[in-house]
């Protein structure tokens, strides 16, 4: 009875150890099971499940959500096959959440990798929006006259980009709405030569100031700043003492905008910017280098 003792002990401690080892491994195997039911839930979405995440949050107007999950979208399924309808909605998220150059950044890169997708045309329409936006300063998102002064590079650039969309797409969704705004684009560039014409006449710069109102005459036909340059002309080229082509844009003038406010019972009444020295405290500060 004795030499059975120890047996019976060994077999208690193997079946302790064995106990232990099982509890060990359910444990484990619990944490794990807890580890996995406490993923995020969009982290077990499929591909149109945060795809439908993603315009749900549009459609919301919360647009930052929708931004991150369409990233979500294009990292966890690149190639899947919402991957190009989302670059298009990224692209509408970005612009409605002024994030302007990373609009115009997705624009871009849709329009390189998708030239030939039957949306595409909305990627060039975008791209041309945000061009003109990149060139606004606070200001002239309110005040149009501000708008006009400034360089107008950005306004060309748009326009330039507009008139492509319409080249490559004549028949798009979007180029009644492309051809308005180049109309817009076009009138505020040439006001905006309007704007240096007397500029430069206030610095009696006449020859510049004659310059810049023939611009507006000969290449802007159709915006409301032709009547401006002919009287830009009739101005400069009589100060310059230039008799002949100052009766020829006169005449011109007459023909064609017998209202013109510069025109008073027939005779041309000069603007008097030549007089006009209205220097702004930054132009005096920097002795003519800034106005």
């Amino acid at each position: 009875m004795w030499l059975n003792a120890p047996l019976i002990s060994n077999i208690e401690i193997i079946s302790d150890t064995i106990m232990r080892f099982l509890i060990l491994l359910i444990t484990i195997a619990s944490l794990a099971a807890c580890s996995s039911s406490g993923k995020r839930p969009d982290q077990e979405l499929s591909e149109r499940g945060i795809y439908d995440k993603a315009m749900e949050a549009i459609g919301n107007e919360n647009f930052f959500l929708a931004i991150e999950t369409l990233e979500r979208l294009e990292n966890r399924y690149p190639f899947g096959k919402y991957s190009e309808q989302a670059q298009l909605e990224m692209i509408h998220a970005q612009y409605q959440a002024q994030d302007l150059e990373n609009a115009r950044a997705t624009a871009e890169r849709f329009i390189r990798l998708h030239p030939q997708h039957p949306k595409v045309d909305y990627a060039y329409y975008m791209k041309a929006l945000t061009t003109y936006e990149l060139g606004l300063s606070l200001v002239e998102r309110y005040f149009a006259d501000e708008e006009s002064q400034r360089d107008p590079s950005p306004a060309q650039e748009s326009f330039n980009e507009l008139a492509e969309l319409i080249k490559r797409f004549p028949n798009s969704e979007y180029a009644a709405d492309a051809r308005q705004r180049m109309i817009y684009l076009r009138d505020r560039i040439a006001l905006h030569e309007i704007h240096v014409a007397r500029y430069y006449l206030k610095r009696h710069a006449y020859v510049a100031a004659a310059n810049r109102g023939r611009n507006v005459v000969e290449n802007f036909q159709g915006t409301k700043q032709v009547d401006d340059g002919l009287a830009m002309m009739v101005e400069a080229y009589t100060l310059l003492g230039q008799k002949d082509l100052a009766d020829k844009s006169l005449k011109v003038l007459k023909a064609n905008y017998p209202e013109h406010e510069q025109l008073v019972d027939g005779k041309f009444q000069l603007s008097g910017w030549h007089k006009k020295d209205h220097r702004s405290i930054w132009n005096v500060m920097t002795f003519g280098l800034v106005d």
